[in-house]
């Protein structure tokens, strides 16, 4: 039996839930958001789509005291249209670190032992106000961060190329928001290294790295959010500690060296953050590595 608790039912969290439901990988889904209307809207609507379905699920509404036998928690509260006006994912900061406050005093009152998974932005800031407020082991709390900004690089690549996104490996790494960068020396495409490929002048890496950075902003430019995508990345990783996968990835979790929680790899699995992989870095990417550690740590104590 699979248990899972949503909070925050925007696009991005009902987006989540859908996905969970239509993939049967949820037995029971526990809604929780302040408007109480829109929790009772998505519960009928969901439920209404169960005769039509190869899978279904029990929905609890609104209440937290659910949350203390949940698998995982998933965290997706937020103003999106902060950042829309904005074009800075740090907007969100002021109001998400209150909702962290609130809603991680809650799951902690709840007696909720699971794994956090953080989607709300700032990503990386959000993820470190949880893990305080709900007390929870550090390799217990963990965000999308980069893994969604690693699969808008493999899709920039593969498009460049004619290749289908899943022949690019390789990472981005660091704040999920405008420090971002995208570690070329870990990128491959069908196996080879597309540094060598940019030396041949065969594709421009600044370029194909700020159409990653600008992805998001496009998106919201045209539909006024993002869902599907980061949707997706948090469902891979809630399937990846479900079936214990090992799976490596990046995502934001806590590294000791700097203190922070960022964007880069680890093995994902049943106990949420099993180890981070250290990464062979390029001197520049390095530098790249600490001056988004100090921006996250900046606005995280601003």
């Amino acid at each position: 039996m699979h248990k899972i608790g949503i909070i925050g039912l925007g696009h991005v969290g009902t987006t989540v839930a859908h996905i969970l439901l239509m993939k049967g990988l949820v037995d029971e889904l526990v809604l929780i958001d302040q408007n109480a209307k829109k929790v009772n809207a998505e519960y009928l609507d969901f439920s209404d789509s169960f005769a039509r379905t190869a899978t279904s699920a029990v929905i609890k509404r609104n209440d937290y005291a659910e949350l203390a036998d949940a698998d995982i928690i998933v965290t997706a509260f937020g103003d999106i249209g902060a950042t829309a006006r904005t074009g800075d994912r740090f907007a969100e900061l002021p109001i998400n670190k209150k909702n962290a406050a609130l809603v991680g005093k809650q799951i902690k009152a709840s007696g909720f032992k699971g794994i956090l998974l953080n989607i709300a932005n700032p990503c990386d800031v959000i993820v470190n106000a949880l893990q305080q407020a709900t007390g929870l082991p550090r390799e217990r709390v963990l965000g999308t961060g980069t893994f969604l900004d690693t699969a808008r690089m493999q899709r920039a690549v593969g498009r460049h190329f004619g290749e289908d996104p899943r022949n690019v490996s390789g990472f981005v790494l660091g704040e999920h928001g405008n420090s971002q960068f995208t570690a070329w020396s870990t990128v491959k495409i069908d196996g080879e290294a597309v540094t060598k490929l940019a030396d041949q002048g065969q594709i421009d890496l600044a370029e194909i790295d700020q159409g990653i950075k600008d992805s998001a902003f496009k998106v919201v430019a045209g539909k006024g959010y993002t869902s599907f995508a980061v949707a997706t990345c948090a469902v891979r990783m809630i399937a990846a500690i479900f079936a214990d996968r090992h799976e490596f990835m990046p995502a934001s979790v806590y590294l000791e060296k700097y203190g922070c929680y960022i964007g880069y790899p680890a093995i994902i699995g049943r106990a949420g953050v099993e180890r981070v992989k250290p990464v062979d870095l390029t001197a520049t990417e390095q530098a790249k590595l600490v001056e988004s550690v100090k921006t996250i740590t900046a606005k995280a104590n601003a």
